[in-house]
């Protein structure tokens, strides 16, 4: 992937950036936004306000140089990148900016320690990057048949309180078209024009299944957090889109992307398990099993708070009435609700499956998959039978 004269640089920077990592993101953010502050549209502001994009930044980093010869275990973070960044619509142009302001962020946190050797090996690992991510982007696009960045206008025909947090927003193409073709568990961006003109992009998995003249959100409102180990500010997007969507809105909606893609096709046993607002892209899972297969035989766990924070139930209800060998599973943290066990999911409390042979789907915050990965591969699970969406740090836990 690199020449060996530069791979004992590289080598040398991983202790480097276990140290100063979140340091050198920081940096390099705040000089290409100064620099180029058109990119702010492109980026997750929020998480910029919440140090989760610099901490993913960081681990980002790290985990490319301490793995930088192990291209088994790169290509689906490169994989699971490529795909957020056609969401967004990055160019290749893009790609030369990012470069400039990493390499004169090492150079700026480092100091004298930033050699000219250091600097050029991460000229090379970085421009190696980039030409795989480059090119995954670009197939994307020709195949989508769109250009980077373009949106296509959704009609809003129903807005669904969900749950306490959660509304479900059910869209058309505005100009009467075919939707794009999409599976479940794809995601899509959507745009949020702000009073100040502040333009952002937020991905929402896809809650329905595909197959339908309709595409499905379910967006979770994020309140903010201020307890000092996770603290965060209010998500504005998720706050505009509950604040202002209603029928009859139009919204500026990307082409579904995402390779988290479980298996609904299928007559073979699958295990779904969620947690809070992971369990959108198990229902557009479990609806289109419900429909394809409803002989199949599905395990559905999912946790949440309350049966007030427990969205889509009616889906689950539904695919229940249409298949005989569907497992529902639910966990209320704060009391158990009809049909639900108390506290929190775990492995010893679900039903049982063939461990070494059951594809296993995870999707929810970072605490429950960590909890459920470990669990599942200390009870026997193939680690190529687990498959999880994930978004920031948590991508990359696996290569720490």
């Amino acid at each position: 992937m690199i020449s060996a004269t530069s791979r004992p640089y590289i080598d040398a920077s991983v202790p480097v950036l276990r140290q100063h990592g979140q340091a050198i993101t920081t940096t390099f953010y705040r000089n290409m936004f100064a620099a180029h502050p058109e990119l702010t549209n492109l980026f997750n502001m929020g998480n910029q306000a919440s140090g989760v994009q610099q901490q993913s930044l960081a681990s980002a980093l790290f985990a490319y140089a301490a793995n930088i010869d192990n291209m088994a275990a790169l290509a689906p973070v490169a994989s699971r990148i490529a795909h957020k960044h056609a969401s967004v619509g990055l160019r290749a142009d893009h790609y030369p900016i990012v470069g400039f302001h990493l390499l004169g962020a090492i150079r700026e946190v480092l100091g004298e320690a930033a050699t000219e050797p250091l600097l050029k090996a991460w000229e090379e690992a970085y421009g190696s990057l980039a030409r795989v991510l480059i090119d995954a982007e670009a197939k994307m696009y020709l195949d989508a048949g769109i250009e980077p960045g373009q949106l296509r206008p959704m009609r809003v025909v129903e807005v669904t309180r969900e749950s306490e947090n959660v509304i479900a927003i059910r869209m058309i193409a505005a100009d009467g078209g075919a939707l794009p073709p999409f599976s479940a568990g794809q995601y899509v961006s959507v745009e949020a024009i702000f009073d100040d003109g502040r333009r952002q992009l937020r991905q929402y998995s896809v809650s329905d299944a595909p197959g339908k003249d309709s595409l499905r959100i379910s967006v979770k409102r994020e309140d903010a957090r201020e307890d000092e180990r996770n603290a965060a500010p209010a998500g504005a997007v998720s706050n505009w889109l509950h604040r202002n969507v209603e029928v009859g809105s139009v919204l500026q909606v990307s082409h579904p992307f995402g390779d988290f893609q479980p298996d609904t096709e299928s007559e073979s046993p699958i295990v779904l398990l969620s947690a809070g607002v992971g369990i959108t892209p198990m229902i557009a899972a479990l609806n289109r099993i419900a429909r394809v297969h409803p002989d199949r035989r599905v395990i559905f766990a999912h946790a949440a708070r309350s049966s007030a924070h427990h969205p889509h139930q009616e889906d689950i209800a539904a695919a229940q009435a249409r298949m005989p060998h569907l497992v529902v599973a639910t966990f209320y943290e704060d009391a158990a609700g009809a049909g639900a066990l108390p506290g929190q999911m775990a492995l010893s409390r679900l039903p049982s499956w063939p461990r070494g042979e059951t594809d296993v789907y995870l999707c929810g915050p970072l605490p429950f998959m960590q909890a459920q990965w470990q669990a599942l591969l200390a009870a026997g699970v193939p680690a190529a039978r687990l498959h999880r969406e994930v978004f920031g740090p948590d991508l990359l836990d696996h290569l720490l």
